[in-house]
């Protein structure tokens, strides 16, 4: 067993967790994009980021990748952490606008504002797809092709797959190609049709780490119908 110490809580976990696993066990939400339960972490996303040590020498992480480390003090909500994840948030709405999984995180975290140029890319490069057909349809018909820019997935050399059995696997998956959102107007990035608050903790009172961790949070429930009124 490992004992660490997570949003201040002291808590006892099984050795060989990743911290993404010990939080979600312990109930602290964290969101992901390229996790998936069945298949093995990668990283990709960088949604799960998690704040490690102590200031100034505290460092950023993925949750989904890290192993639980003895006395080791991790933030799952800090200001730190929830400022990238908007950053991150954005990046991924400037690749795919119209994925209505990345509208929903847009939502859920309080974006309002796409900074970057707009892609209209239908890939994100999750790699949810590769490992789906490796590792669960045991088939590897499709990889990454090429680096930095021109780097996609696909069949190698773009020649039709002999071991690819249409299965549907890599469609099942896909953040992109799961849902998506009818909102289409080239010019705005965001569709805010599902818009949750942002936690006042964070937001109005300054706190460096959210107070609450709540699905939803009552406080911003509470804020919400007093808006309403």
């Amino acid at each position: 067993m490992t004992t660490l110490t997570i949003n201040g809580l002291q808590v006892t976990v099984p050795r060989g967790m990743t911290l993404l696993e010990a939080a979600q066990f312990l109930g602290f939400p964290i969101p992901t994009l390229c996790h998936m339960e069945g298949l093995t972490p990668y990283g990709a996303c960088r949604l799960c980021l998690v704040e490690i040590g102590e200031a100034p020498n505290s460092r950023l992480v993925t949750s989904c990748t890290y192993p639980v480390q003895e006395g080791l003090k991790v933030r799952t909500a800090s200001e730190r952490v929830v400022k990238a994840r908007r950053m991150i948030i954005e990046l991924l709405l400037a690749s795919c606008p119209q994925s209505k999984t990345i509208q929903d995180l847009a939502s859920a975290h309080n974006v309002r504002q796409q900074r970057f140029r707009q892609e209209h890319e239908d890939c994100i490069m999750c790699g949810r797809c590769v490992r789906m057909c490796k590792e669960q349809m045991v088939a590897g018909a499709i990889g990454f092709r090429g680096r930095g820019q021109e780097r996609s997935i696909g069949t190698p050399f773009d020649i039709k797959s002999t071991v690819c059995r249409l299965c549907g696997g890599c469609i099942y998956v896909c953040p992109a190609c799961q849902l998506r959102c009818t909102y289409s107007d080239p010019d705005k990035a965001i569709c805010g049709g599902c818009a949750n608050l942002q936690p006042p903790c964070l937001e109005k009172e300054k706190f460096d780490d959210m107070m609450c961790y709540m699905q939803p949070c009552v406080a911003c429930e509470i804020r919400k119908e007093s808006e309403i009124k």
